[in-house]
């Protein structure tokens, strides 16, 4: 499936604070290298009071790396998305190496399943 690249260091405002992903990373794994992104978020307009995490957002496994741009100069990779059976060691790896809370999957269905 094809997945447009998220803009880097680009912040975003949501109704209780913000985002922003920062990084873009390749793990290497016996299924093929796994495109993932970091990011964080910052509650500082939350009523329940300030907030935060550091977090992955694991694209999948790349078939074709950058292989295309969309029109607004965004690059398109070629993934498949990584099977439920490796999300355990794949977020361990990434919390090991990259020191944040949660790791999201993306899914066949565009949805995310995270692992804290």
């Amino acid at each position: 499936m094809e997945f447009i690249h998220p803009a880097l260091n680009t912040q975003v405002d949501a109704i209780s604070g913000h985002y922003m992903i920062t990084r873009e990373e390749r793990l290497p794994h016996p299924d093929g290298e796994v495109l993932y992104f970091i990011g964080y978020a910052v509650t500082e307009r939350a009523c329940c009071g300030p907030g935060g995490c550091g977090y992955a957002i694991v694209a999948g496994h790349v078939v074709s790396f950058r292989f295309r741009m969309t029109p607004d100069d965004k690059h398109i990779s070629s993934i498949e998305p990584v099977q439920e059976r490796w999300y355990a060691d794949i977020s361990k790896a990434i919390r090991r190496k990259e020191g944040v809370n949660q790791v999201h999957f993306l899914s066949k269905r565009g949805d995310y399943r995270v692992m804290f």
